[in-house]
């Protein structure tokens, strides 16, 4: 007897989500203040995915409806042989955009590559243009390196490149314009985003470093003026967007604290580990591993699974930087 599925993926909230962010490993090169600690341990091998496992939970998902796939970490770029799951995830039948966030480390091997086998747009991470500061807040990141693979995406022809930055009082709020300069002068597009309050950590005091969106937009609004702009779509998720005349570069801003968009809220995330994760801020999820792996599988139980899911994916979330953080696991554990 054959089951019959959904095409649509809608939670109890009658929010429908069409994109799913796929971990491929829980480890990185780099130790970001703001995402892990320096002293990490990092999830035994025989308990993460393997990529045949990883496509098979994509393939899945794009059958029950989702258009849009990112591949996150960790650093993805660093996972074995992970242009052997980038080609058959590009042939995914019904799957409109593949995408990837990385910190930029490995792109200047891989940018060309990952280009032909299908992603269509990437995100870097770059926190810092001054060397010395740079690598304080990566721990381990060489800045030439990063602008080097940075500079090989753009050659690879993306359809998209956008860079991701993370503000912190005291310690670079004073490179904000710098950043956009950067982006504006490379044509890519640039996203501030709010520390989100993940894992335990001791490196700095998040309440005061915590710099706001609009404390951002007001540094950036004294050399450009910037035009909102729309999203009828609603296909750029939580950014609001804004561009300077004369110039193709968007400039973001994600808001996870002072700016809530849970409403629209159209993703779920699956970890290296195989746990989908229904909220970024909350604990819901559902063992697809225990799925994948349990006697008898088959693509149905997967898919079941999933859509059983739907169920518990929570309203919102509620970030407090006042507070001991209620989410222990850091952000390379939740899959950037």
């Amino acid at each position: 007897m054959t089951t019959t599925f959904p095409t649509v993926l809608v939670d109890r909230f009658q929010r429908r989500v069409d994109y799913v962010r796929l971990s491929v490993t829980d480890r990185c090169d780099f130790r970001c203040v703001y995402c892990m600690a320096e002293d990490m341990t990092f999830a035994p091998k025989q308990q993460v995915l393997t990529l045949e496992e990883i496509h098979e939970i994509a393939r899945a998902f794009v059958e029950l409806g989702v258009g849009k796939i990112r591949l996150t970490g960790g650093e993805p770029l660093i996972r074995n042989n992970i242009l052997s799951l980038i080609r058959p995830l590009g042939q995914l039948r019904g799957l409109d955009q593949l995408a990837i966030t990385s910190n930029g480390s490995q792109l200047q091997r891989l940018a060309a590559s990952l280009r032909e086998a299908g992603v269509t747009r990437i995100n870097i991470s770059l926190d810092s243009l001054q060397p010395r500061r740079f690598r304080q807040l990566t721990r381990h990141g060489n800045l030439d390196q990063v602008i080097a693979g940075i500079d090989a995406a753009i050659a690879a022809g993306f359809e998209r490149i956008r860079l991701n930055a993370v503000i912190l009082k005291g310690r670079n709020e004073d490179e904000v314009l710098d950043l956009v300069n950067f982006a504006l002068q490379r044509s890519i597009d640039i996203a501030f985003i709010e520390e989100m309050p993940l894992g335990l950590i001791d490196e700095h005091n998040r309440a005061l470093s915590f710099c706001s969106s609009e404390e951002l937009r007001t540094i950036i609004s004294r050399q450009y003026a910037l035009e909102t702009l729309g999203d009828p779509l609603g296909q750029d998720g939580p950014a609001r967007y804004f561009r300077t005349a004369g110039k193709p570069s968007r400039i973001g801003f994600i808001s996870p604290h002072s700016h809530n968009f849970c409403h629209l809220c159209n993703r779920v995330r699956v970890t290296a580990e195989g746990r989908l994760l229904l909220c970024l801020g909350n604990e819901h999820s559902v063992d697809l591993r225990a799925i994948l792996r349990a006697p008898g599988y088959t693509l149905d139980t997967l898919k079941l699974g999933i859509i059983n899911a739907m169920t518990i994916k929570p309203e919102r979330h509620h970030f407090n930087l006042d507070e001991t953080p209620d989410i222990v696991r850091f952000m390379n554990t939740t899959g950037g």
